[in-house]
């Protein structure tokens, strides 16, 4: 077992790494805010990176060099994911959470930081290693969820917009059609918020056909955007065919029937299969 001092020094740094996810410290910080020597500093993140590994906490990098430093990375394994989106479906069942129209409540959910903080870090590692270099949203919903994806992964966010604010600058707007209920609707996403040629994960909370994200998709190719991945918490299976392919759901919402105050939710199996 360590000792005290060194207990200490594991708690510390430990904290730190959690406060600054994704981001690259130099062992430099470590050995001023804790006043140990750098061979100590090391010893401790091997102990921790093996303790994180272990235990399924996420991955410790540490990078060698004058510019290298250490990095937390907070990435769930493929068991882990799927045991997060179990514990969702059993909420998301609950017969409360049905409203009038066969809609599902879920907004406590995705506004819940917990959640939102487990949800993101889901997505996370799911589509880290594809290199993305912005996350990007709809308003309003999805914003917790792509704000926690984002920081899980030291990204920006960007959220689009229904409409465009004059606060913002140009703007380039595009008209969808909801796939749905036929809807015609409009998105803006300003000139300065996404640099041309951005490597972007797409993530939102509900999918029913696909209009929605079929609109984003036409809009980032307005800025010449590389989409390198769709993430969506909650997807409907009717209808079965979507005007989108390339996506990944976490749950798959088969009935919301009232009559019988029945919710019937399921992980995607396409989770199961990456485990």
């Amino acid at each position: 077992m360590p000792d005290n001092k060194r207990s200490e020094r594991l708690v510390a740094m430990t904290k730190i790494l959690l406060d600054h996810p994704a981001t690259l410290l130099p062992l430099g910080h470590f050995t001023q805010t804790l006043g140990a020597a750098k061979s100590t500093v090391s010893e401790d993140l091997a102990y921790l990176r093996e303790v994180f590994a272990s235990m399924g906490l996420g991955k410790i990098e540490t990078f060698p060099g004058v510019a290298g430093g250490v990095k937390y990375l907070p990435l769930r394994s493929p068991e882990g994911i799927l045991s997060v989106v179990e514990e969702l479906c059993v909420k998301l069942r609950s017969p409360q959470r049905i409203l009038p129209g066969g809609f599902l409540y879920m907004t406590d959910i995705i506004f819940s930081p917990q959640w939102a903080a487990l949800l993101g870090e889901a997505f996370a590692s799911l589509f880290q290693e594809r290199s993305p270099e912005v996350v990007i949203t709809m308003e309003t919903k999805g914003i917790p969820l792509a704000l926690m994806t984002a920081r899980a992964l030291g990204l920006p966010l960007v959220t689009i917009r229904h409409e465009s604010r004059v606060t913002e600058g140009p703007a380039v707007s595009v008209t969808y059609l909801s796939g749905s209920n036929r809807r015609i609707g409009s998105m803006s996403l300003p000139r300065r918020a996404l640099p041309t040629g951005a490597r972007v994960i797409i993530i939102d909370d509900f999918m029913r056909a696909g209009g929605t994200v079929r609109g984003m998709l036409d809009l980032l190719a307005e800025f010449q955007a590389q989409v390198v991945g769709t993430g969506i918490l909650v997807e409907m299976v009717q209808p079965p065919e979507k005007v989108v392919q390339d996506y990944l759901s976490l749950v798959l919402l088969e009935e919301v029937d009232e009559a019988h105050k029945k919710v019937v939710v399921r992980p995607n199996p396409r989770l199961e299969r990456r485990g």
